[in-house]
């Protein structure tokens, strides 16, 4: 055999013993033609992106370098993320629709936390019975309208907030990390706070008038402890209204009126937050699908009941002392408090420590449809919908 060494290709040419000369100078040329439309073709392929080139041949050399997919690419563009805008909206529309449908039974955990003992109420059935018959039906939404009035920016600034500190602190909210998660919860409760404190203390006063009434008329008529909302005697006797109860704080003790129990309201939301967002966010995650890029509404529902159900449990001790502290008027022989600590500690000497779980059942069925129905909503994506009818 004859070798050649080809000086441009630096590979070793075997030709056989017994070869043309004819057939070996066609080889020759077609070879160097393959090559020369190599070349041409060269620069066509750096035309193209190089990054992804590059990770394709990474992939192709190392197939199990990685331990699941990469998703990166199914994730959307910024343009076609939720603005913030979008996720206010969702979070309204959230809020009325889950306050609409479970404000009863908060109206119910609202009486039964305020009473002492069993002497009215004797549970949360017997509480809307009771309500229903002495009040109507329209009974049980009382104090519904400042509490749709208010929950529509209350619920915007905890799903906005958290989604934003989630972005903020977790690389776009793409990675799992559970300290991130519960710090971008208590971002959620400390922010929402602002709106929560003066709803929930216009609604406590509405909600308990049915009870005192009650209370007033077990009591003989006695005269109560504390004084009335309104102005003047005549004006004892009827309903108090949301905007008579919050110009009356606002005349005697300023805005830090609408803000009394803002310690215990905080003590309660950031618990709760902390507890629920990443609670969620976790459960959530079990049913996102590759396609999609998101859970299922029936998964996202059932993930927010479940994470609101054990979130409002678990912090009911700190719901009942911030009613308790912002319930302004009070019956015959019902305490008034100082603070957190004072009442905390009468709490347990008059009532033991069983009364620090009052209302956890109803506190428990309010919360799980709420927060079911709004995660529900925000992961539809109506406020898109609406924005894009809007264009």
């Amino acid at each position: 055999m004859k070798i050649d060494s080809h000086s441009s290709s630096h590979s070793a040419v075997i030709w056989p013993v017994s070869w043309h000369p004819e057939k070996a100078e066609g080889s020759l040329l077609k070879a160097e033609s393959r090559k020369q439309t190599s070349h041409l073709l060269q620069p066509a392929i750096s035309r193209e992106e190089p990054t992804a080139c590059a990770g394709t041949h990474q992939q192709s050399l190392a197939p199990g370098r990685m331990s699941k997919p990469d998703l990166s690419h199914s994730v959307p563009p910024s343009s076609s993320r939720p603005s913030v805008t979008a996720k206010l909206i969702n979070g309204g529309v959230a809020g009325l629709v889950g306050v609409t449908c479970v404000f009863p039974i908060d109206l119910a955990k609202t009486r039964l936390q305020n009473q002492h003992g069993k002497d009215i109420y004797k549970g949360m059935i017997d509480c809307l019975m009771k309500t229903a018959r002495a009040e109507g039906f329209l009974g049980m939404y009382r104090g519904a309208a400042v509490n749709l009035t208010l929950v529509t920016p209350e619920k915007a600034i905890k799903l906005a907030a958290n989604d934003f500190f989630r972005q903020l602190l977790m690389e776009d909210g793409m990675q799992r990390n559970l300290k991130m998660e519960m710090l971008a919860g208590c971002g959620a409760g400390i922010c929402q706070v602002v709106v929560t404190c003066p709803m929930e203390m216009l609604k406590i006063q509405l909600q308990d008038a049915g009870r005192l009434a009650v209370h007033r008329q077990g009591s003989a008529s006695a005269p109560s402890s504390s004084r009335s909302y309104t102005t003047g005697s005549a004006s004892a006797h009827k309903r108090p209204s949301a905007s008579l109860i919050a110009w009356e704080l606002l005349r005697t003790q300023g805005l830090a009126g609408l803000y009394k129990g803002l310690g215990a309201t905080l003590l309660r939301d950031i618990p709760f937050s902390i507890i629920y967002f990443p609670l969620f966010a976790n459960l959530n995650n079990l049913g996102v699908t590759e396609s999609t890029g998101k859970a299922s509404f029936a998964h996202s529902f059932m993930s927010g009941c479940t994470a609101g159900s054990v979130a409002a449990v678990a912090v009911t001790p700190l719901d009942v002392l911030k009613t308790r502290i912002q319930t302004l008027k009070k019956g015959l022989g019902e305490d008034s408090y100082s603070g957190i600590t004072d009442c905390a500690r009468k709490l347990w000497i008059q009532e033991g420590p069983s009364a620090l779980m009052k209302g956890a059942g109803c506190r428990a069925l309010v919360i799980a449809p709420l927060f079911g129905i709004a995660q529900g909503v925000y992961f539809i994506g109506i406020g898109e919908r609406i924005l894009k009818c809007c264009e």
